[in-house]
């Protein structure tokens, strides 16, 4: 048996990973082209953004230093989903800072896989991966095998090393 799922396991050959339900949800076709073009004339006046919160009981998570970079970045955005009140709730906050952004960050949450990848994507945001079953072992039937196309990719080790700087990545 076949099983389509938002997040495949590498050890079933029977999952298949389909993306993540998100917030755009057009009426008909025209709503696509028209969303499309809107999309391509943004002015991007971030060069990347992070929507989340830190993993500080994950010993694994890059998050924290993810978060550490962009509050110290004068390039990057930070949409913080701690506790509390959060803007993260809201759909339109989330799609605000992705749509003001050449790259959208999405490292590991609670999973290898998050809906904001995909919310990035629809808004023009290149998404940037830091493990490759965040997307590229996941989504073999709908994204470009060559995933330089459409993404960036950044070793979550050489994050946790200290190794990288966001913002000179790609300059």
């Amino acid at each position: 048996m076949s099983m389509l799922v938002v997040e495949s396991s590498p050890w079933n050959a029977n999952d298949f990973g389909i993306p993540y339900p998100t917030y755009f949800h057009p009426a008909k076709d025209d709503d696509v082209f028209i969303w499309q073009e809107r999309m391509r004339r943004l002015e991007r006046k971030w060069l990347f953004s992070f929507a989340g919160a830190p993993r500080p009981d994950n010993p694994k998570s890059i998050r924290g230093q993810i978060i550490d970079q962009c509050k110290r970045s004068k390039v990057g955005k930070l949409l913080e989903c701690d506790f509390g009140e959060s803007k993260c709730d809201s759909p339109s906050s989330i799609v605000q800072i992705f749509q003001g952004s050449l790259f959208c960050l999405q490292p590991q949450g609670d999973s290898y896989t998050r809906r904001s990848a995909f919310d990035s994507m629809l808004v023009g945001c290149i998404p940037v991966f830091f493990h490759l079953g965040s997307a590229y072992t996941q989504y073999t039937w709908h994204l470009p095998k060559n995933y330089t196309k459409y993404s960036v990719f950044i070793p979550e080790d050489d994050i946790r090393a200290g190794e990288v700087k966001i913002a000179s990545v790609g300059s």
